[in-house]
């Protein structure tokens, strides 16, 4: 009985240290170590082993933070591919995503290019401030977004439902350092995005489609749909699987990268079943009619978005196009995004302005 009692014990142990990760099916813990979706060791942060850290081709922009990104499945359970749209994920999954930015000498700088090819899934603390980690939860009902907001000290993060604001100065952006306000989203606001269908509300993740994840991430080779069905989180990942372009990618065409920035950025509202369904504005990549992307399309709830423009892109006038003029504007009842930013993104306004440029064509009047 004793050896049998001691065979148990060693049993139930290392199921936890392999476990590492706690689901909650009903409880929303108040720590974010309570959920163990991050270890922390000195001065490092990395996922726990039993996550899958993953980078997206284009990652959505939220004023220059740097993010990592991680998922996690029971075992035994694995999500199940499909071609359009986010992978399926099973009850139980939690799905993390950490914003940082760069420490600098004189305060903070962007953090969307901390990662490179190379780099390992993990931050360093004596570089990085981290801002918050959003989780998104598969439960029996249905997704749950939870936003937890780190302290000074880097040590906890905790549930902040109501969300959180910090100003904060980015001194890389541009010549003179750059003032905005940091918005932690509360948790309704999670669900204006991550409610990709308007009309059933339901709530899904955004970037883990296989177009996004269809590259090679942390780790080198395969690429990240291969290694999931490698670690049996995935059941099956096609050859012919959907890759959408980087859009940084300077050997791309400039209508393919602009086409996969309006996807990550702005197709989760404008989509044919969207919340931005009633403006005819939709931004999937797979829309080929170039009137519903916007080309010499009359504006029908744009309001003071429109900034007296005629036409939601005019082919060749960037600055007579009204999808500029919104991504460029930092009012909020114009802009758009409208959550997830306070400023403007500089390279993403100069990608769309080009890709405007260089269209053939032109509007009546415009």
């Amino acid at each position: 009985m004793r050896l049998l009692a001691f065979v148990l014990m060693l049993l139930l142990a290392a199921c936890g240290r392999d476990e590492g990760v706690a689901f909650h099916p009903d409880e929303n813990p108040e720590k974010l170590s309570d959920w163990g979706i991050l270890q922390m060791s000195g001065e490092r942060v990395r996922p726990a082993p039993d996550s899958f850290a993953y980078t997206l081709q284009t990652p959505l922009f939220t004023d220059y933070a740097g993010k990592l990104r991680t998922v996690w499945i029971p075992k035994g359970k694995r999500a199940t591919y499909t071609a359009s749209g986010p992978l399926d994920f099973p009850v139980g999954t939690i799905i993390s995503k950490t914003f940082f930015y760069r420490k600098s000498a004189s305060g903070l700088g962007r953090g969307d290019r901390y990662f490179t090819p190379t780099s390992a899934a993990e931050l360093d603390l004596r570089g990085v401030r981290m801002m918050e980690t959003r989780l998104l939860v598969r439960r029996t009902s249905g997704w749950v977004g939870l936003p937890y907001v780190w302290n000074a000290e880097q040590t906890e993060a905790t549930l902040q439902r109501t969300g959180a604001i910090e100003d904060i100065t980015l001194d890389d952006i541009a010549a003179t350092p750059v003032k905005l306000t940091y918005q932690v989203p509360n948790a309704n606001q999670c669900a204006q995005c991550h409610e990709t269908n308007h009309t059933t509300k339901v709530m899904q993740p955004i970037g883990l489609t296989a177009a996004h994840l269809n590259h090679i991430g942390f780790g080198g080779a395969p690429a990240q749909l291969q290694r999931l069905v490698s670690l049996r989180m995935l059941d099956q990942a096609p050859a012919d699987a959907p890759r959408s372009v980087n859009w940084r990618d300077a050997s791309a065409s400039v209508d393919a990268r602009a086409r996969s920035y309006l996807d990550i950025n702005c197709a989760h509202c404008h989509n044919s079943k969207g919340a931005a369904d009633t403006s005819g504005l939709s931004l999937e990549p797979g829309v080929t009619d170039a009137a519903l992307w916007g080309v010499c399309k009359t504006p029908v709830a744009a309001g003071q978005g429109s900034g007296d423009r005629l036409y939601d892109i005019v082919p060749g006038k960037p600055d007579a196009s009204i999808l500029l003029y919104r991504m460029e504007s930092t009012d909020p009842a114009k802009m758009m995004p409208e959550l997830g930013r306070s400023v403007a993104d500089r390279e993403g306004v100069a990608l769309i302005r080009q890709w405007i440029r260089e269209m053939p064509g032109g509007c009546a009047a415009g």
